[in-house]
């Protein structure tokens, strides 16, 4: 038994590394993003609320009959409000000591006198206490899992005029008393409504799993719940590209974890190295890392150059010496990545076959040469698209055949980096123009961003801002079937004609 216990106890550590899957991408939103989120967040807590439906209040008192209807939320005052971080999942948003200023309908019958006008009401000391509890969904996407709502209403006035004003007075504390209970139950729902339904709709538009390109595609489930403290919000995404030809590919992730550590922006996501190993292995194992060219775009000091080396060989392929030349690069290897805080580099292999093309005729290799590549890579941000600049640094061929081979191809050393610099890096670079996208909802942008390189992972650090409000993104993807329903206490009834009281 003791045996056991220490067995376990040495297997513990390597079970818990191996069950936590290290992301490819990470964001980080700090208390200073978090302010921005309540400023617009309170706007639409305000139009919400403005939409309470309060149901109808009737009945009698001795001789007197009343109806109550048409209720309508005309002001709201949320001065104190406050939004903030709540450990280990949730998000805490209190409002305290609001207004809401009401006008309904009245109509009032005693013995055969009818009264029917309206009503101006305020509820003072409205105090809102709501918790969000945020998780993952079975897709790997942030969502509001679950809310928590306390609603009370301190004082409620109203103002009464008409024929009748004494009359309402008498009952006032009766009408009121029912008007600050039949409002308070009307909040949390509209809250639980605008949380669970319509602001999960505007998370909806945050990218998960779709298509970049042609070619591939980019995995941005959450791997685990949002981490909370009382200053941050920390998501774990996959950050894994994959091949769409093979969209149930898995790369292992072996590449170091980002660890953000400031607060001083709004927003930091980060990106391991994992997360642009796999875009290159997606694009590899897609079949789309090679690039031909022949004939006129061959560039003609370069063919000058290469007929001149493999004269020889041309020479001897008569009637085929003028026959257009090829030149096939094709990557033989998933390039890798490497990000040092001194900046970041993709290396490359690949190999050079140059051939004769005669015309109806098989095409003649002349040469096949190995290729080793190292490229500077500026990562730089635009609009909400990661885009990736590239530039050759060093190159070098040698011949896998034998070194006098290689010594031979050294004269092709200088024209064939120019080629690589003037040709094929400039199609390189419009491929990947378009970028990819950071998981952030529609109406959501970055500004003022920075790029600082770590060991392992580089971080992008920015502030944010709405070019959309919540409730244009909401409206724009509103479910078919989103208008609430709230409970009421007792059933809804018409407002009650003369004739039937």
């Amino acid at each position: 038994m003791a045996a056991g216990s220490c067995l376990l106890l040495l297997l513990l550590p390597w079970l818990v590394t191996t069950s936590h899957s290290p992301p490819g991408c990470k964001i980080r939103i700090t208390s200073k993003g978090l302010d921005l989120v309540k400023q617009e967040g309170l706007r639409f807590v305000e139009q919400e609320l403005q939409n309470i439906t309060v149901s109808d209040l009737h009945g009698k008192e001795g001789q007197f009959h009343y109806n109550i209807s048409q209720v309508k939320v005309m002001d709201l005052q949320l001065a104190f409000s406050d939004l903030h971080f709540q450990p280990q999942q949730d998000l805490a948003f209190n409002i305290n000591n609001a207004s809401i200023s009401l006008r309904f309908r009245r109509q009032l019958l005693y013995w055969f006198f009818y009264d029917i006008g309206s009503i101006n009401a305020s509820a003072d000391g409205v105090h809102i206490h709501t918790v969000l509890q945020l998780a993952k969904d079975r897709a790997g996407r942030l969502k509001i899992a679950n809310i928590t709502c306390n609603a009370s209403i301190a004082r409620m006035h109203a103002g009464f005029s008409g024929t009748l004003r004494k009359v309402y007075e008498f009952l006032g504390t009766f009408i009121v008393t029912g008007m600050r209970f039949l409002l308070s139950q009307q909040i949390c729902p509209s809250l639980e409504h605008a949380s669970l339904v319509l602001l999960n709709s505007m998370l909806d538009t945050v990218p998960v799993r779709n298509y970049v390109d042609d070619h591939i595609g980019i995995d941005y489930s959450l791997l685990r719940d949002p981490s909370v403290s009382t200053d941050t919000l920390d998501l774990d995404f996959k950050g894994m590209f994959f091949p769409r030809a093979r969209e149930n590919q898995e790369l292992e992730n072996h590449a170091v974890e980002p660890v953000i550590k400031e607060t001083e922006r709004m927003v930091y996501v980060a990106f391991s190295e994992y997360f642009f190993d796999s875009a290159m292995h997606a694009y590899f194992q897609a079949g789309v890392l090679t690039i031909e060219l022949q004939g006129e775009k061959v560039p003609k000091d370069l063919e000058v150059l290469l007929r001149a080396t493999f004269f020889g060989t041309i020479f001897m392929l008569s009637p085929a010496v003028d026959a257009p030349l090829r030149l096939v690069l094709q990557v033989s290897a998933p390039p890798r990545c490497i990000i040092k805080p001194s900046g970041t580099s993709v290396s490359v292999s690949a190999f050079l076959n140059i051939s004769l093309v005669p015309p109806g005729q098989p095409a003649v290799q002349l040469s096949s040469m190995a290729m080793e590549t190292k490229l500077s890579a500026k990562v730089f941000l635009q609009g909400k698209a990661l885009r990736v600049q590239l530039d050759l640094r060093r190159f070098r061929i040698y011949s896998k055949q034998s070194a006098l081979e290689s010594l031979a191809l050294f004269s092709l050393q200088a024209p064939l980096k120019t080629l690589l610099q003037l040709t094929i890096m400039p199609i390189i670079n419009e491929r990947t123009k378009k970028g990819v996208q950071i998981p952030l909802p529609e109406g959501m942008d970055f500004t003022r961003e920075v790029v600082t390189n770590h060991a392992g992972f580089l971080t992008v650090g920015a502030d944010l801002h709405f070019s959309k409000g919540l409730r244009e993104v909401i409206e724009k993807y509103r479910p078919a079937s989103s208008t609430p329903t709230y409970p009421s206490s007792q059933p809804a009834a018409p407002s009650v004609d003369p004739d039937q009281l």
